[in-house]
């Protein structure tokens, strides 16, 4: 190199600088911070730094290129990886926490699938990334960073273990905000989700609209009623014990016609008619 400082020197400078500007620098506010070194020197280090996984490629909204660096633990991940392994590993990355599929990475990579299935493999064995089953679409894996918790969208959050609705874990939730609301007489949304968190029922957070779903099913079941809020400053959703509670069957409920399959056929005189239906005759016994 030109610059007698030295290569390890010249490159330290051009790491200093990069340290500056966690989001990325562009191509020409980094010669501007280096005005003392040659234009060599420094696409020498470039090169070197891109090599060594030290420094990543990004570009900015206007489609300049801008580096960004890459810490020095992180790049000992990426130590012997290939240029398309790179390259795979930043379009899994870039889809986040939702995931991205195999269709996605062919379209966006112009890698050829078995291409991407043997890269797949590499960067699961490193535990660079995870696939992640989609419980609207149990068919289809999607793949992600291994440090990263899969979205709700994915997992189905709090009413999903391993990809399976939990009905279980939904009825223990029920019966504690119900048995909670009895006791309370009155009780806010923000004090109910306050106890069923405290009691520690779930492994995963229950965001408040969770706990209002769990609510609202006992309101739509007739076991507590949503209320008023008393005072002007309080704003929140309100639940108490219901009133008059619905009854799990009536007289009403239980008429034979209803589900009749010849109800259309039935008639006074006729072959099938109310005089002579059994069923007819049970519903009036009860």
């Amino acid at each position: 190199m030109a610059n007698s400082k030295g290569a390890k020197a010249v490159e330290d400078e051009v790491l200093r600088v990069l340290r500056m500007h966690p989001q990325g620098i562009t191509d020409e506010a980094l010669d501007a911070a280096l005005p003392s070194m040659s234009l060599e020197d420094r696409a020498t280090t470039i090169n070197g730094l891109l090599q060594a996984n030290r420094m990543q490629l990004l570009k900015t909204s206007n489609g300049k290129i801008a580096y960004k660096e890459v810490a020095a633990e992180e790049a000992a991940k990426f130590k012997g990886l290939s240029t398309e392994e790179l390259l795979l590993y930043q379009c899994i990355k870039a889809a986040g926490n939702t995931g991205v599929w195999t269709k996605d990475m062919r379209f966006r990579t112009n890698l050829a699938q078995p291409q991407i299935t043997k890269i797949l493999k590499v960067l699961e064995g490193r535990r660079l990334v995870k696939s992640v089953k989609n419980v609207n679409n149990p068919s289809r894996k999607v793949y992600m960073l291994s440090e990263l918790e899969p979205s709700r969208e994915l997992t189905g959050g709090a009413w999903y273990t391993e990809n399976q609705f939990d009905s279980e874990f939904i009825h223990v939730l029920r019966e504690a905000c119900f048995s909670y609301i009895q006791r309370q007489g009155d009780v806010s949304l923000g004090a109910i989700a306050t106890f069923i968190r405290a009691k520690g029922f779930s492994k995963v957070e229950l965001r408040r609209e969770d706990i209002q779903s769990i609510v609202m099913t006992l309101v739509y079941d007739g076991r507590v009623d949503e209320v008023e809020p008393e005072g002007d400053d309080d704003n929140e959703d309100h639940y108490r014990p219901a009133v008059l509670g619905v009854p799990d069957s009536t007289a009403l409920t239980n008429v034979p016609c209803g589900v009749c399959p010849v109800m259309s056929e039935c008639h006074d005189g006729g072959v099938i008619s109310p005089q002579t239906c059994v069923y007819y005759d049970k519903w009036l016994e009860f």
